[in-house]
């Protein structure tokens, strides 16, 4: 296939014209008309002739693509603010030293990985963010937000190491976290993540991009938090910026589409996305058969976004002037990607030949152009005068969020490795090639130093040097950056907002509603309700929380522009823009984006905020389950609350809305601490231990508490247990003779530990001694029990684990039952006493839609269940 055999992308243009003179008199005059008027009053004229065109149904509507060139004109481009031949050095000095760290690794350890190639299409585009507009933290400005690219960590980490934040030997264990003596030694060079990681480089790295599609959603949402928090005048967030650099690959992911209209609804014009166009996934090309720029103009301009297209380089603008015809313009849209990236990874006499040789048009334009010259023609992403004019233009746009499809070369300046299929996985040069490098972007390097892969750094007295950490300077210093500075944000006496669960005394009521009651007393705390974010996926009169509305609002940018059909109501729907509840709609992936951007506001931001997501369980880490991950990689600190949890609770829903995994799938986040009680005091002292955690002691954790919307008796919990309860079990009660012939030990947690009561109540009827544990984390119970293993291990001084001495005073077998998966109760199983034998019950397997006592019979984990297995485990 040629460049030329698509036709389903020729433009109506191309299409036969009945009447020649006719159309270009009309062309004529509209000319006439932005040359009187300007381009106000044009727009006008095409709004009035839109409308009419509907009004007659001739089923007409403006192209959403345009032609595929700059979007910025040549004469709208503002002046480059700096000296360009050292921008141009000091990226090559990136390039070089990315390049150097990522090919040292795999020379020395094959097996390490590492890319090249998107840094390699990416530099320019991070250059310019990061001379002339990336504003880091100071007293002058809060910071701009920035999302990196995550293939494209060495270039960040090449910076670095210019201004002095890394050393050489730092990226020498590029990919080397367990081997660097940081690690080994406690001091000394550190191991270098692969990707943005904050977790492991906590004063690097602001926010994890690896997992594609979730940093061009979590930037959607912080930035539509930072208007939260200035509309809620806690922060003035109105100088800053959220820029985020993605790939175009990255936009087939649908976390990254999914808050596009969002975005643009919100009219959140401090958010910018560059989306770097380099037309390559990890296999091969983004879209072969068609182009990516023009799919994704189409689809941002569709969402209302003001889209930027930075296509072609400074180089091209003289062919273009030329081009009285349209030539060039007619062979780019008739050219898919596929080809693009041929001519990426070809010679400028292939590009001659095929590009500009289709035609007698195209090659009058060439003519005096040598082949190198050809092969040099720039694409707009890496030439710093276009990028620049670019980001100019969305930084100063108003009304709505822009991105910018910069359009690049994968592997730019690789030599043989540009643009091919397998630029992705480039990762090894031999001599000539590193040499080839060196030439192509005039290192100041010898052939002994390219070849054995030095990193090079100018002297700190340089004109390089002083003009790098200049312009950071006046940008308020390096980034990225992490700082996690802020307020302790004092947090009430449990009694003061909980004392109705900690002293229930058999009053009925669910563990939600009781939660709805504390997180109401919450916000009316002076110091802390202004910081709590409750957040609900479009659930909050499920939850019991309409109360609220009224309380504390629904925030609304533009507050509520219409009377609510409930007006009358005490418990109305009231939206505003001072609104404290962030209300999704049915998006749980924006949910909990937008409680990442509440939980890390501490970092980001310097401001502590406590946020409660509340949500039916099923939908939390097995839908959104990468997020949460991502969550905790950013070291997160809040709340998830997983509503109607457990597989029998939501009796009538069946197989799909029953949550039976969540507990499994929780205590695999080291930094996520997962709870199931059974009883509205024990929530409460859980939450009363989290908000302290996070608020007070600013720990680096947040919490996963499960919740039912099951009514029942709740029992006071004594002040003894408190402690027990928060790490994950206490002695609730003994039930029959004592000095019975037969003794058996109960556990359970959250909706089934009723039903373990009742059993208990049974088998003392029957004469059997029971001892019942509630269980209120079988995570933190396993956590205890591997770090006592592990402790014993390397032979130092252990306890044991916690409980196997909460259960040491106990006797007889020991029968588990939960609404969770037998994995779940199986957990503790190697921390338990010795000798004593253990059974577990749970709800392995599909769920199905009945009552409650008829799901729990089936599964197997009601009380008959519970004594059945009693008795048998006593045989």
């Amino acid at each position: 296939m040629n460049a030329h055999s698509a036709p389903h992308l020729v433009a109506l243009a191309d299409a036969v014209d009945p009447d020649p003179q006719e159309t270009t008199e009309w062309r004529d005059a509209f000319a006439a008309l932005v040359a009187a008027n300007g381009p106000v009053r044009a727009r006008q004229i095409l709004d009035a002739l839109a409308e009419s065109a509907r009004t007659h149904r001739i089923g007409w509507q403006p192209a959403l693509c345009t032609p595929y060139v700059n979007t910025i004109a040549v004469d709208a481009q503002p002046a480059f603010p700096g000296d360009l031949a050292m921008e141009e050095r000091l990226a090559s000095l990136m390039r070089w030293n990315a390049l150097a760290m990522v090919v040292r690794a795999n020379h020395s350890y094959g097996e390490l990985g590492g890319h090249i190639a998107s840094y390699a299409s990416a530099a320019d585009l991070f250059e310019t963010g990061f001379n002339h507009f990336f504003h880091a933290r100071s007293d002058a400005h809060r910071g701009d937000l920035v999302f990196f690219q995550p293939h494209s960590a060495p270039g960040v980490y090449a910076r670095a190491f210019l201004e002095g934040r890394l050393s050489e030997d730092d990226l020498s264990h590029y990919r080397q976290e367990l081997t660097a003596p940081a690690f080994t030694r406690g001091s000394g060079a550190r191991g270098l993540s692969s990707y943005p990681h904050p977790y492991l480089m906590p004063d690097f790295w602001q926010f994890p991009t690896g997992s594609m599609g979730i940093g061009p959603i979590s930037s959607i949402y912080h930035a539509r938090f930072m208007r939260y928090l200035t509309d809620r005048q806690l922060l003035d967030c109105s100088p800053r910026k959220v820029w985020g650099v993605f790939g175009d690959g990255e936009m087939d992911e649908p976390e990254s589409m999914s808050a596009l209209t969002l975005a643009a609804r919100e009219k959140l014009d401090n958010l910018v996305w560059v989306v770097n166009c380099n037309l390559q996934r990890l296999d091969g090309p983004v879209r072969g058969n068609g182009r990516i720029i023009d799919e994704l103009e189409k689809l941002f301009a569709g969402a209302g976004w003001n889209v930027v297209k930075l296509v072609w380089g400074s180089d091209w603008d003289g062919l273009f002037a030329r081009d009285t015809t349209g030539a060039l313009a007619r062979a780019f849209a008739n050219t898919v990607d596929g080809q693009m990236q041929t001519f990426a990874a070809k010679d400028g006499r292939f590009n001659r030949d095929t590009f500009f040789g289709q035609d007698d048009e195209l090659k009058k334009l060439a003519q005096g152009m040598t082949d190198e010259q050809i092969d040099r023609l720039k694409r707009g992403g890496h030439d710093l005068v276009k990028i620049h004019a670019a980001y100019a233009a969305a930084a100063a746009h108003v009304g709505q969020p822009t991105v910018i499809l910069a359009h690049t070369k994968k592997g730019y300046g690789m030599g043989a490795g540009q643009g091919k299929m397998t630029t992705h996985s480039h990762k090894k040069f031999e001599s000539a090639d590193l040499i080839g490098f060196r030439n192509r972007f005039n290192l100041p390097l010898t052939d002994a130093q390219a070849t054995s892969l030095a990193f090079y750094k100018p002297a700190e007295d340089s004109a390089e040097m002083k003009y790098l950490k200049d312009h950071r300077t006046a940008l308020g210093g390096s980034m990225p950056r992490r700082e996690t500075a802020c307020e302790v944000v004092p947090v009430p006496d449990i009694g003061a907002y909980a004392q109705f669960a900690l002293a229930a005394d058999g009053k009925d009521m669910s563990t939600t509603m009781a939660f709805v009651r504390i997180l109401g007393a919450l916000l009316k705390d002076q110091a802390l309700g202004p910081r709590v974010v409750p957040i609900v996926a479009d659930e909050a009169r499920t939850f019991g929380m309409a109360n609220l509305f009224k309380q504390v609002g629904i925030y609304s940018s533009v507050g509520q522009r219409y009377a609510p059909e409930d007006i009358d109501t005490i418990l109305s729907y009231r939206e505003a823009t001072d609104g404290q509840i962030l209300e999704e709609g049915i998006s749980e992936a924006g949910a909990i984006a937008s409680w990442t951007a509440a939980a890390t506001s501490y970092s980001v931001h310097g401001l502590a905020m406590l946020p409660f997501y509340i949500y039916y369980s099923m939908f939390g880490f097995q839908r959104v389950g990468d997020q949460i991950w991502a969550a905790a990689d950013q070291r997160a600190r809040g709340f998830l609350l997983g509503a109607t949890s457990g597989r029998t609770t939501l009796g009538g829903e069946g197989l799909q809305h029953q949550d039976g995994t969540s507990h499994l799938v929780a205590a695999t986040i080291p930094n996520c601490k997962a709870y199931d009680p059974a009883f509205a005091g024990e929530m409460a002292v859980i939450v009363d231990a989290g908000m302290r955690e996070m608020l007070v002691e600013q720990k680096d954790v947040f919490y996963y508490v499960t919740l039912m919307n099951e009514n029942y008796a709740q029992p006071s919990l004594p002040l003894e247990a408190h402690a027990d309860v928060l790490r994950g079990c206490y002695r609730f009660g003994r039930y029959g003779d004592a000095m019975g012939a037969a003794v058996v030990t109960l556990l359970g947690s959250g909706a089934i530990f009723t039903e373990v009561v009742k059993a208990a109540q049974q088998l003392a009827a029957e004469g059997v001694a029971v001892d019942v544990f509630s269980v209120t984390s079988w995570s933190e119970l396993a956590r205890d029990g591997a770090a006592s293993e592990q402790a014993a291990l390397r032979r130092e001084p252990a306890s044991n684990p916690f409980v196997a001495q909460q259960l040491a005073a106990s006797a007889g077998p020991i029968v588990a039952a939960t609404d969770y998966v037998r994995a779940v109760p199986e957990s503790i199983r190697a921390y338990l006493p010795e000798g004593r034998r253990y059974l577990t019950l749970g709800t392995d397997g599909f769920g199905r839609s009945d009552t409650r006592a008829a799901l729990r019979d089936f599964f197997g984990v009601d009380a008959v269940a519970i004594v059945r297995a009693a008795r048998h485990a006593m045989r």
